[in-house]
């Protein structure tokens, strides 16, 4: 085995073991924004795999975009508690999977960066809410 493939598999590890760390000692704050920088990465990896005519790499990172809104931020929400917020977030993490679906099957760049805009708004507003609550206590 090769020192690169060796260090690679070794960031991984490492890269891995730093994401469930945080995840085990987050909040649920810090939960939600670690899904949104999970999705926008994802995104951000699909759309070099776009320009990199990389189909297999392209599908698998929208794929876990789509994964992580769907499973992990839709099904966050509390639709008893967040009444119509929530419902107006659930239906546009339905719009965010359609779009993705569509610039996987188009291979549509302004589709991916639609979704992206709209997922860093809404992170922008979810670390606001905690910069308030920090403030608060």
């Amino acid at each position: 085995m090769s020192f690169g493939i060796a260090a690679r598999r070794g960031a991984a590890a490492y890269s891995s073991v730093g994401v469930e760390t945080g995840v085990s000692t987050a909040d649920p704050h810090k939960l939600i924004l670690m899904l949104f920088e999970g999705a926008l990465l994802q995104i951000g990896t699909a759309a070099i795999a776009l320009e990199n005519k990389d189909v297999p790499a392209k599908g698998m990172a929208i794929s876990k975009a789509i994964e992580i809104i769907l499973n992990g931020l839709k099904v966050s929400l509390d639709y008893e508690a967040g009444g119509e917020l929530a419902q107006r977030l659930g239906a546009l993490y339905d719009y965010m999977t359609q779009r993705l679906l569509y610039a996987n099957l188009h291979n549509s760049r302004p589709a991916m960066d639609e979704v992206t805009q709209l997922l860093t708004d809404l992170k922008s507003a979810w670390e606001a809410i905690g910069a308030s609550d920090q403030a608060q206590r």
